[in-house]
């Protein structure tokens, strides 16, 4: 399946997925980054984070994957998850979309105007 098949991303989905970008993250971390990132405006409860993090594995976007080595007073209880290939490819994708909406004449100008327009 192409990358472009699963976008638009729902942002839940698509900032989870940016969390776990660069390295595996446990489900607290998540939801903690994901509110932190984006200033409060995307609360996740746990039933939401596990709920999107569902679909993301089952549509391959996500896995589950040990705690890393570096690890040793983690809860082993905790469940790691990471992009996958198809997962960062989809995550490249939804952000290239989303760079090339701002990079519109009037979506420039409404950053331009700022917050008092």
């Amino acid at each position: 399946m192409t990358p472009d098949a699963f976008l638009p991303l729902n942002p839940r989905a698509y900032a989870i997925m940016l969390v776990i970008a660069d390295e595996p993250a446990h489900g607290y971390r998540i939801k903690h980054e994901v509110e932190e990132r984006s200033g409060g405006s995307i609360a996740l409860d746990p039933g939401s984070l596990y709920r999107t993090i569902a679909k993301l594995v089952r549509d391959d976007l996500v896995a589950e994957r040990r705690a890393p080595a570096d690890t040793d007073r983690d809860d082993e209880r905790r469940r790691y998850y990471q992009l996958t290939p198809l997962g960062k490819r989809v995550a490249r994708a939804e952000t290239e979309r989303l760079a090339a909406l701002i990079q519109t004449g009037p979506a420039r100008a409404l950053l331009r105007r700022g917050k008092t327009a």
